[in-house]
């Protein structure tokens, strides 16, 4: 079998940095390199000082400390990486497409190809490469195909290694995954990774597929999560008519072992970079294959979920005296979810853009996230100008900032930090009628109706 010696990893991004710093970690008499063509991302990860790495993770720091500088190294020298690497992971984006055929739906894969047209001109001497990005179904026969057909006629073997983790809990779920799934053609490369993970991963969780089961699998694990999270957040909306409270609906299917107790949180609605784009890209081979009545079925998992964003935005607007113009609404929160800095898709900036419709002045604070990132995940959506976005929306340093003399308050993340605030102290501070709308369910009613707010909280 392969020894594999030197790991290349091309890009350095969420999934790429933290998976490859536990590699070294565990392995470390592996030489692991992460490149991207992205300078100023590459000095965060070299910076001496950890808490600017470029991904939040709690946990991260300490793991970059032990093995950075020793076996673990950050560059953007990318052919080098690739020259001198016996196992190439790919961890490139790989967005949704915004133009032409399969636009909203369908994966770009331009970067993968770019990715594998690099590595084909590059490489001397034959290479594993492993796909590390969430890609759709069948990827590793077009990476194959550009691998064979522009390289030097050294020989590729493709596997299929998707990420299963969870952002906020990123370190703790590669220390002890629940699985890792490994799919590949070629028994060899297969064990050669193998032997990777095994480093601290007990054997019987280490599962082998074939190519096109381990792509599929990580899109349908994810569109599984997501259906119970839309599943749930379609009941909040009957408990609120109905005068049922849907944490203890919730409690109550929960116990049943059938179902579980876990992602059956109702909220404003699902975030994050990949649920709807693995639910989207779904659909997309659904409907490529002409399977209607399976690509309708999941493309009503993302139209639930805009939906949810929607009614909470609506719901903020009708409880105030259907106008929001001129007024000063809170937000709590702007990342997809609590302990990352990641903001891809979060429904912070879908509330966001209804409020801002209305001509709503929103002032943000999140502990983690940058003002230049919520502008541009803003600028983004292209519904309104930039000039307008920064008119209409501040970004503070302080809740307290962000709360004084606002209309209302929304809590659009479920950081811890929010529920140990001195909310007598806010409410004071806030227009009267002071209200909240807890969109992650995370404060304590009781609490906020003896201080006198008018809390709304989704399901209730």
């Amino acid at each position: 079998m392969k020894e594999i010696k030197k790991i290349a990893c091309i890009g350095a991004g969420y999934v790429g940095g933290p998976t490859m710093s536990v590699i070294a970690q565990k392995n470390p008499n592996v030489q692991v390199t992460v490149v991207d063509l992205n300078q100023a991302r590459i000095d965060a990860w070299n910076d001496a000082d950890l808490d600017n790495l470029p991904v939040y993770e709690p946990g991260l720091d300490a793991v970059v400390a032990e093995a950075r500088g020793r076996n673990l190294f950050f560059s953007t020298d990318v052919n080098r990486a690739i020259d001198e690497a016996d196992m190439i992971f790919i961890s490139v984006n790989t967005p949704t497409k915004t133009y032409g055929k399969g636009k909203g739906q369908a994966a770009d894969l331009k970067y993968i190809e770019l990715c594998a047209r690099q590595i084909a001109s590059v490489a001397k001497n034959d290479k594993i490469v492993v796909e590390k990005s969430t890609l759709p179904v069948r990827t590793a026969a077009a990476l194959k195909s550009i691998l064979d057909n522009t390289g030097n006629g050294v020989n590729f073997q493709i596997l299929s290694n998707p990420e299963f983790l969870a952002e906020g809990t990123a370190v703790t779920d590669l220390h002890n995954p629940d699985r890792v799934l490994i799919g590949g053609e070629d028994a060899e490369a297969v064990q050669a990774l193998v032997k990777v993970y095994a480093a601290w991963v007990p054997r019987e969780r280490i599962l082998t597929t074939n190519l096109w089961s381990s792509e599929l699998s990580k899109l349908v694990a994810n569109a599984f999560l997501a259906q119970r999270v839309s599943s749930i957040n379609a009941i909040s909306e009957l408990c609120e008519v109905t005068g049922a409270n849907v944490d203890e609906v919730s409690r109550a299917i929960g116990y049943d072992s059938r179902i579980g107790s876990k992602f059956l949180k109702a909220s404003v609605g699902f975030g994050g970079s990949c649920f709807q784009k693995d639910i989207l890209n779904l659909v997309y081979i659904a409907r490529t294959y002409n399977l209607t009545a399976v690509a309708d079925y999941w493309e009503q998992v993302i139209t639930l979920n805009d939906h949810q964003k929607a009614r909470f935005a609506q719901h903020i607007i009708q409880t105030m005296y259907n106008t929001v113009n001129g007024k000063k609404i809170a937000f709590l929160g702007w990342a997809f979810k609590k302990d990352t800095n990641d903001t891809r898709e979060s429904a912070a900036i879908y509330v966001a853009d209804h409020l801002l419709e209305e001509e709503a002045h929103v002032v943000v604070y999140d502990p983690k996230v940058s003002a230049e990132q919520i502008y541009k995940d803003l600028d983004y959506l292209g519904t309104r100008s930039a000039e307008d976005n920064r008119r209409l929306v501040t970004v503070v340093n302080d809740p307290y900032e962000a709360t004084l003399d606002a209309h209302a308050t929304a809590i659009l993340t479920e950081w811890d930090e929010f529920k140990s605030y001195d909310w007598a102290k806010i409410k004071q501070q806030m227009k009267k009628p002071a209200f909240v709308f807890d969109g992650r369910k995370l404060l304590d009613r009781k609490q906020l109706d003896a201080l006198g707010f008018d809390y709304y909280a989704i399901g209730e």
